[in-house]
């Protein structure tokens, strides 16, 4: 009920995190600008959510499209309370020896250059809005549990990941005192259209089930579970959180991948499982 009548901007709007959250937030009476680079999908999704909404095709590696998308939302709204920065992209599975400065790159811009530029564009609007009187707002990120531990794939990936902690917990220091919270949600195994393409190999998108299925929940979690999570931390019941990156993983990130009750798909759970819990067997 805290969120009703905001204004929440989301990047990535159009994927299985970015929509999940629209629809979570627009049921919650919050009236939404979508951001997307597939001009059809935002359509598609806003037609399907039951509060106002404004849809800006874009980039959010373009300072320009970034900009513009804010100003969209303040010309229909009046103004942008809330932001969900959330587009990424996964890059190449490829090998360290092999991988193109060409792929990390485009990784950099979308996963980090993205998120400073929504950041930036964020709180130059929530200083437009303090003078009118404005309170502060909220803005929370799509980590990873790549920007917790690190892997051997997915370099650029992982290094995106770890550098939008980094920006979350600068803005969370320089927002504080303006009544601006900065927090992220670090999501674990969500089978969505992002990793969909990766192929079928380990770390793959067709290898996130029984990946999942190692952590201590022993399933993959959903679009849902994560837009609960972002609802919450952009609500009035998060109000003394910030600088906060928040594990929504299904206990992955508390797993030691050194031990025999298995981590990241390293193990078959099922000995221990039936260990601990022998009605299991």
């Amino acid at each position: 009920m805290s969120l009703e009548g905001k204004v929440c901007l989301i990047t990535g709007a159009a994927g299985g995190l970015g929509s999940a959250t629209a629809r979570r937030l627009s049921a919650d009476g919050v009236r939404l600008v979508l951001v997307d680079l597939d001009a059809d999908r935002l359509a598609a999704l806003a037609k399907e959510l039951p509060s106002p909404v404004v849809v800006h095709p874009g980039d959010v590696a373009s300072e320009a499209d970034v900009d513009a998308a804010v100003a969209a939302g303040v010309a229909e709204f009046g103004r942008v309370d809330l932001y969900h920065l959330n587009a990424g992209i996964p890059g190449p599975l490829t090998r360290l020896p092999d991988l193109a400065v060409e792929d990390f790159d485009r990784v950099i811009a979308i996963n980090l250059r993205g998120v400073f530029l929504g950041v930036r564009a964020a709180f130059r609007q929530y200083e437009v809005q303090a003078r009118a009187g404005a309170p502060g707002g909220a803005i929370v990120v799509t980590a990873s549990i790549a920007s917790l531990r690190a892997g051997d794939d997915l370099i650029a990936y992982h290094a995106s990941k770890h550098g939008v902690v980094g920006v979350v917990k600068s803005a969370a220091v320089f927002g504080g005192p303006i009544g601006v919270r900065v927090n992220a949600v670090a999501p674990g195994i969500v089978p969505t259209a992002l990793f969909a393409g990766s192929g079928s190999g380990p770390g793959a998108g067709d290898d996130m089930v029984r990946r999942a299925s190692t952590t201590p929940l022993r399933r993959a979690g959903t679009g849902e579970e994560i837009a609960s999570v972002v609802a919450f931390l952009l609500g009035d019941g998060a109000a003394y959180m910030t600088g906060e990156v928040v594990s929504v993983d299904g206990g992955a990130a508390a797993v030691s991948t050194v031990r025999p009750a298995g981590g990241a798909g390293a193990w078959d759970p099922r000995p221990r499982d039936v260990q601990l819990h022998p009605e299991l067997g």
